[in-house]
């Protein structure tokens, strides 16, 4: 506590305090010194721990960051997939067969129609129906 006073100093001090306060009024300005004293030493626990709160705030941002970054990238779901691929490789293949089979569709040939699953709206009630169009022009009648 007294780190910057020697007891020496501090025994002049108190003389001092003695011959110029007198001996009637030093323990009125001991208690006094002791409340400063008291003030100083709760004020710097209390900026102590505003730092350490801070600190640790600081802390639980970087980990909420670190958990959301990890929910982002889910390593464990590539894992789990790569895991599925290695023990099914048969299934795996064919399924991605399929389903580039179904992506492709394949072109009318001569003299069909092509189909589209889009249906067309109606916005007149006189509008006419869309004829189908034959795919290959060459061989449609004019």
């Amino acid at each position: 506590m007294f780190d910057l006073f020697s007891w020496s100093h501090i025994l002049i001090m108190l003389t001092v305090a003695l011959v110029v306060v007198g001996p009637k009024d030093l323990p009125r300005l001991m208690n006094m010194a002791g409340r400063w004293a008291g003030k100083a030493r709760n004020m710097a626990n209390e900026f102590k721990k505003s730092f350490d709160d801070m600190a640790r705030q600081s802390e639980l941002d970087e980990l909420r960051a670190e958990v959301e970054k990890l929910r982002a990238t889910d390593p464990v779901a590539d894992f789990g997939n790569e895991i599925e691929r290695t023990l099914n490789p048969v299934d795996t293949e064919t399924a991605e067969t399929r389903a580039a089979a179904q992506e492709e569709a394949p072109a009318p040939r001569s003299g069909e129609y092509q189909v589209s699953e889009t249906q067309t709206p109606v916005s007149e009630p006189d509008a006419k129906p869309e004829t189908a169009q034959p795919a290959d022009p060459q061989t449609a009648a004019p």
